[in-house]
């Protein structure tokens, strides 16, 4: 049997990142690997998760299994982050405990293979490099659509003419809040046009909120979500605790699914849980325990989320301001509009391989930088490395299909 098994590529961002942690330079910067970092390069565990875990262990509460759709506790907390206290669409949805977001994805996947397998997965491109995996994973076809830059934002008219080719029936997978890699968010107005489309050509919404709590705050950062679920019939969501609640490790995540109402909500679950035992069974209850913790007392937790996410919006500000002093062409001031952890350079692979050889400067081949990776003492040189790498050649931005 193993003698057949055909070669495997290595996933290439943990490549990258064993190439770093094998660079001996001791001014190497790390902008890979999608964590948060606080002011010391460390990824920190909150305090408020702390203390939860504190509580959870003078407890001790028996490790029996749990259900197949994982903590209610944590379900129904993540319900209301994700859609808001008293929101009506509360009613028609229904949440499951996943394995991290990637798990959520994953079971989406297979949902929609099942009650729907001749949909097209359209995603957004450039995009999350493991959205396009996952799908083709569970046997559906995926088809990109243009998420790029205008001089002022997201390009929607580009997206929009793209997604003229969609069927009813379709899914669109949409970034709720901090678009990886670009960091490009739609406006208000954007979202609204996004919602219509689907509902005028029948198309499905799956939203991936990864990172709720980073770009604007997290009631805000659910706007555009909240507003697909009062305009649409069918919403799809992923969500992960990884992020905003700093549970990485514990693979925290949910899968909802929105309906018309709630009469399909008992076979939606029976159905969700029906993939769930045939992949991993039931999910971890450590990771859900903290986060139901959190949930029925938020403020500290909020507040620090709070500090996070000001952390990150500052190093944009500084690093644009520095990559301004410095004479960097004007493109890079995009940096300083996009929201959350993740940029896409306006470099191309040569220029991105050249940071990398030269300066020690590591970013994916596309050109994403994890912005929460970058230390203070850092950014003055970046903006220099970035100013002088930009001048070599074409500033231009290669759109590679799924990147």
């Amino acid at each position: 049997m193993l003698a057949a098994l055909p070669t495997a590529e290595p996933d290439p961002l943990w490549a990258l990142l064993s190439t770093f942690r094998q660079d001996r330079r001791a001014d190497k910067i790390d902008l890979v690997v999608g964590v948060y970092r606080d002011a010391s390069g460390q990824t920190p565990v909150m305090r408020a998760v702390q203390d939860a875990e504190a509580q959870l262990a003078s407890a001790a509460a028996s490790k029996s299994y749990r259900a197949l759709s994982g903590n209610t506790a944590f379900n129904e907390g993540m319900s209301r982050l994700l859609l808001g206290e008293g929101a009506e669409a509360l009613d028609r949805q229904c949440t499951i405990q996943t394995v991290g977001g990637t798990g959520a994805l994953r079971i989406l996947a297979d949902f929609i293979a099942l009650v729907s397998p001749r949909a097209t997965i359209w995603n957004t491109n450039p995009g999350y490099v493991n959205h396009r995996p996952i799908m083709l994973a569970a046997g559906l076809a995926v088809r990109p659509f243009r998420w790029q830059e205008s001089e002022t934002g997201l390009d929607i008219e580009a997206a929009i003419a793209d997604l003229q080719d969609a069927r009813p029936g379709d899914v669109i997978i949409l970034h709720g809040c901090c678009h990886n890699p670009t960091g490009t968010d739609p406006s208000a107005e954007e979202w609204r046009r996004l919602a219509a489309l689907c509902k005028d050509r029948g198309l499905i919404p799956l939203i991936d909120m990864a990172y709720q709590g980073f770009g604007d705050g997290i009631e805000e950062d659910a706007w555009g979500l909240r507003h697909f679920a009062k305009e649409l019939d069918t919403v799809l969501v992923a969500a992960s605790c990884s992020k905003n609640m700093g549970l990485y490790c514990e693979r925290t995540g949910a899968a909802m699914v929105i309906a018309a109402d709630n009469r399909p909500l008992a076979n939606v679950r029976a159905t969700l849980e029906r993939i769930t035992r045939a992949n991993y069974s039931m999910p971890p209850e450590h990771g859900a325990a903290i986060a139901a913790q959190l949930f029925e007392d938020p403020q500290t937790w909020l507040a620090e989320l709070e500090a996070s996410r000001e952390r990150v919006a500052g190093i944009r500000r500084d690093l644009a301001d520095a990559l301004a002093r410095c004479g960097a062409p004007e493109k890079f001031q995009a940096l300083r509009r996009q929201k959350g952890m993740f940029s896409l350079l306006p470099l191309d692979l040569s220029q991105m391989n050249r940071l990398r050889e030269e300066f020690g400067v590591y970013g994916t081949a596309n050109g994403r930088i994890n912005i929460a990776g970058l230390l203070p003492g850092e950014v003055e040189r970046l903006a220099r490395t970035l100013r002088a790498v930009s001048s070599v050649s074409s500033l231009v931005h290669p759109i590679k299909a799924n990147a």
